[in-house]
């Protein structure tokens, strides 16, 4: 379900929806304040755990002809992989850490270890998608270009492919992400810009290339002559990967629950107002500190929205407060086991593969006129969309 006023639609008054926002603005406050020793270690720590397992899954593979070393070498690449690419590249490039100074920690230099370069990770994602969360037309990740994820969006008979295309996605999740900044959408309606989408084009040729010489090219050729078997270890390690990385990130918006929004809902939003926003439209999910952990700490999705750039290890403690806060103001807050969100999330990629006249909604209805699902929510550029919030962290063109 969209929504247009989320003020109407929670039905609070402009100046509670304001001391929510200073509520919030004081626990982003205490948090940055008592930033120190021990958060640094704990991403030192981390950062020191996923060199080791991938060197270890390195070594581990050059017996690869052995079924339990290829084995050990696929599990201990595939949890380094996941490591670094969800609890530390992401969050790193959040700027999470970049209160640390540490120049080897930092987002402006921080570049990850999957496909998509970090230039474009920063702006589709940083920018793009946590300025303008679950708002149609604004924010990308809402299908990824290539699923109908939401009843408001036209139904297309190319709808109907959506479990297969999302299988595909899913699979190929690394160099799905890597062609999201392109906005797939905007080139197949002729809308984008031919020399920015080249730059972009070459940027990601590089990437992909290095990453396929290193998994594909480099390590296999030292592993002799059990290249074979090194090859399909990294090639299973990074499928794994990507099955985990798609399945945690399509926790994050898409149960039931988290709400899509209008663009008459960003007209003139407040800070407090985009708080509010942040919370309607997320979803947590339950689990251990392990779990959260390889999940770079996206169970609390709720938390890493309102707060992008605040470490990830101070999510938990955060989660409380912002659960009694939802409850202090009756707000809905989004959370339950992990299959079951993405069993949720499945279905409405089933569902919605078929037009709206053949099935039936699973959502109250909404306080005002629903946005008709016959309107052409075009993809906004840059131009046209306002300038970033300071915490959503930096990002710049490259020359190249």
């Amino acid at each position: 379900m969209a929504i247009s006023d989320v003020k109407e639609y929670t039905h609070l008054t402009e100046a509670e929806v304001e001391q929510i926002g200073r509520e919030l603005d004081a626990i982003r406050a205490e948090i940055e304040d008592s930033r120190g020793a021990a958060d640094a270690a704990y991403i030192n720590r981390i950062i020191t755990i996923q060199r080791g397992l991938a060197a270890a899954g390195r070594v581990a593979l050059f017996a690869s002809n052995r079924k339990p070393a290829w084995a050990a070498g696929v599990g201990l690449l595939a949890v380094a992989k996941i490591l670094e690419n969800m609890e530390i590249g992401h969050n790193v490039m959040h700027g999470q850490w970049d209160w640390m100074n540490d120049p080897e920690i930092h987002s402006s230099n921080w570049e990850w270890d999957t496909a998509q370069p970090a230039e474009q990770w920063k702006h589709s994602h940083n920018y793009v998608h946590h300025q303008f969360t679950n708002v149609l037309g604004y924010d990308n990740d809402i299908g990824y270009g290539i699923l109908r994820m939401a009843r408001e969006q036209k139904w297309h008979p190319a709808n109907l492919g959506q479990p297969v295309y999302n299988a595909l996605l899913a699979t190929l999740f690394e160099w799905g992400v890597a062609l999201h900044d392109l906005d797939i959408e905007r080139i197949r309606k002729g809308e984008k810009d031919p020399k920015e989408m080249k730059r972009q084009l070459k940027q990601i040729f590089r990437k992909g290339r290095n990453q396929i010489l290193k998994d594909y090219v480099v390590y296999p050729a030292l592993s002799g002559r059990n290249w074979k078997t090194t090859l399909t270890a990294n090639l299973t390690a990074n499928v794994i990967r990507n099955l985990w990385s798609y399945g945690i990130i399509f926790c994050g918006h898409f149960p039931d629950g988290a709400l899509h929004f209008t663009e008459e809902e960003i007209e003139d939003e407040t800070r407090s107002e985009w708080y509010l926003r942040q919370i309607l439209g997320a979803a947590n999910f339950n689990g251990s500190p392990l779990l959260h952990v390889m999940s770079g700490n996206l169970g609390f999705q709720i938390e890493h929205h309102l707060f992008p750039d605040l470490p990830s290890n101070r999510y938990a403690e955060i989660a409380v407060r912002v659960r009694e806060l939802c409850d202090k103001y009756d707000l809905p807050y989004t959370t339950g086991p992990l299959h079951r969100q993405y069993g949720q999330a499945l279905r409405t990629i089933i569902k919605l593969s078929l037009p709206n006249s053949m099935t039936s909604g699973n959502q109250p209805p909404p306080v005002a006129e629903p946005p008709s699902p016959e309107r052409d929510r075009k993809r906004r550029s840059d131009a046209e969309r306002p300038p970033r919030r300071r915490e959503l962290g930096g990002w710049m063109r490259s020359a190249s």
